[in-house]
Protein backbone atom coordinates (compact mmCIF):
# COMPACT_ATOMS: atom_id res chain seq x y z
CA UNK A 1 0.00 0.00 0.00
CA UNK A 2 1.23 3.46 -0.85
CA UNK A 3 0.20 6.97 0.10
CA UNK A 4 -0.14 9.38 -2.80
CA UNK A 5 0.32 13.16 -3.03
CA UNK A 6 -0.87 15.00 -6.15
CA UNK A 7 0.75 18.40 -6.66
CA UNK A 8 2.62 20.13 -9.46
CA UNK A 9 4.57 22.48 -7.21
CA UNK A 10 4.57 21.73 -3.48
CA UNK A 11 7.11 19.56 -1.68
CA UNK A 12 5.90 15.99 -1.21
CA UNK A 13 5.70 14.94 2.45
CA UNK A 14 7.70 11.97 3.70
CA UNK A 15 5.78 8.73 3.47
CA UNK A 16 4.03 9.72 0.23
CA UNK A 17 4.68 9.05 -3.44
CA UNK A 18 4.47 12.16 -5.60
CA UNK A 19 2.33 12.52 -8.71
CA UNK A 20 2.89 15.81 -10.56
CA UNK A 21 0.00 15.39 -13.04
CA UNK A 22 -3.55 14.06 -13.01
CA UNK A 23 -2.46 11.34 -15.45
CA UNK A 24 0.36 10.17 -13.17
CA UNK A 25 -2.01 10.11 -10.22
CA UNK A 26 -4.57 7.97 -12.06
CA UNK A 27 -1.86 5.51 -13.15
CA UNK A 28 -0.75 5.15 -9.53
CA UNK A 29 -4.35 4.79 -8.33
CA UNK A 30 -4.76 1.94 -10.84
CA UNK A 31 -1.55 0.24 -9.73
CA UNK A 32 -2.63 -0.93 -6.31
CA UNK A 33 -4.09 -0.13 -2.94
CA UNK A 34 -3.78 3.48 -1.81
CA UNK A 35 -3.92 4.29 1.88
CA UNK A 36 -4.00 8.08 1.89
CA UNK A 37 -4.44 10.40 -1.06
CA UNK A 38 -3.95 14.17 -0.90
CA UNK A 39 -5.19 16.20 -3.88
CA UNK A 40 -4.28 19.59 -5.25
CA UNK A 41 -6.69 21.20 -7.69
CA UNK A 42 -4.64 23.49 -9.95
CA UNK A 43 -1.92 21.50 -11.70
CA UNK A 44 -0.53 24.02 -14.15
CA UNK A 45 -1.84 26.15 -16.97
CA UNK A 46 -4.08 24.26 -19.38
CA UNK A 47 -3.49 20.95 -17.56
CA UNK A 48 -6.11 18.55 -16.19
CA UNK A 49 -6.96 19.35 -12.57
CA UNK A 50 -7.45 17.42 -9.39
CA UNK A 51 -11.15 17.41 -10.24
CA UNK A 52 -10.40 15.01 -13.11
CA UNK A 53 -8.76 12.68 -10.60
CA UNK A 54 -11.71 13.01 -8.22
CA UNK A 55 -14.10 12.23 -11.09
CA UNK A 56 -12.03 9.22 -12.14
CA UNK A 57 -12.10 7.89 -8.57
CA UNK A 58 -15.87 8.43 -8.28
CA UNK A 59 -16.57 6.84 -11.67
CA UNK A 60 -14.23 3.87 -11.23
CA UNK A 61 -15.01 3.22 -7.57
CA UNK A 62 -11.27 2.86 -6.82
CA UNK A 63 -11.27 4.86 -3.62
CA UNK A 64 -8.26 5.13 -1.32
CA UNK A 65 -8.90 4.63 2.39
CA UNK A 66 -8.57 8.36 3.16
CA UNK A 67 -8.68 11.45 0.97
CA UNK A 68 -7.38 14.91 1.85
CA UNK A 69 -7.77 18.09 -0.19
CA UNK A 70 -4.72 20.33 0.23
CA UNK A 71 -5.48 22.75 -2.60
CA UNK A 72 -5.45 26.52 -2.04
CA UNK A 73 -8.34 26.87 -4.51
CA UNK A 74 -11.54 27.08 -2.46
CA UNK A 75 -13.73 26.57 -5.52
CA UNK A 76 -11.63 23.58 -6.56
CA UNK A 77 -11.81 22.10 -3.07
CA UNK A 78 -15.59 22.42 -3.05
CA UNK A 79 -15.93 20.80 -6.48
CA UNK A 80 -13.68 17.87 -5.59
CA UNK A 81 -15.34 17.40 -2.21
CA UNK A 82 -18.82 17.34 -3.74
CA UNK A 83 -17.82 14.93 -6.53
CA UNK A 84 -16.15 12.53 -4.10
CA UNK A 85 -18.75 12.76 -1.33
CA UNK A 86 -21.59 11.97 -3.74
CA UNK A 87 -19.96 8.61 -4.55
CA UNK A 88 -18.20 7.92 -1.23
CA UNK A 89 -18.46 4.27 -0.17
CA UNK A 90 -18.76 3.16 3.44
CA UNK A 91 -15.38 2.90 5.15
CA UNK A 92 -13.67 5.67 3.17
CA UNK A 93 -12.88 8.93 4.97
CA UNK A 94 -13.02 12.21 3.05
CA UNK A 95 -11.37 15.23 4.70
CA UNK A 96 -12.23 18.69 3.43
CA UNK A 97 -8.78 20.08 4.15
CA UNK A 98 -5.05 19.36 4.04
CA UNK A 99 -3.10 16.61 5.74
CA UNK A 100 -2.89 17.03 9.49
CA UNK A 101 0.23 16.42 11.58
CA UNK A 102 -1.46 13.24 12.82
CA UNK A 103 -2.04 12.03 9.24
CA UNK A 104 1.57 12.76 8.29
CA UNK A 105 2.79 10.76 11.29
CA UNK A 106 0.40 7.92 10.41
CA UNK A 107 1.73 7.87 6.83
CA UNK A 108 5.25 7.22 8.10
CA UNK A 109 4.09 4.59 10.59
CA UNK A 110 1.92 2.61 8.18
CA UNK A 111 4.72 1.82 5.82
CA UNK A 112 3.66 3.96 2.91
CA UNK A 113 6.19 4.20 0.10
CA UNK A 114 8.57 6.89 1.30
CA UNK A 115 9.82 7.64 -2.19
CA UNK A 116 9.07 11.19 -3.27
CA UNK A 117 10.06 10.53 -6.87
CA UNK A 118 7.30 10.86 -9.39
CA UNK A 119 6.27 7.95 -11.60
CA UNK A 120 7.76 9.75 -14.61
CA UNK A 121 11.16 9.88 -12.90
CA UNK A 122 10.88 6.19 -11.99
CA UNK A 123 10.08 5.23 -15.60
CA UNK A 124 12.90 7.36 -16.96
CA UNK A 125 15.38 5.71 -14.62
CA UNK A 126 14.16 2.29 -15.75
CA UNK A 127 14.49 3.29 -19.40
CA UNK A 128 10.74 3.23 -19.98
CA UNK A 129 10.13 7.00 -20.29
Amino acid sequence: MIHLYLDDFRHCPEGFMLARTAEECIVLLQSGEIGMLSLDYDLGWNEPTGYEVASWIADSGRFPREIYLHTSSEAGRQQMYKRLSDALPTGVTLHGGPLTDEALKKALETGGDSSTASIANSEAAAGEG
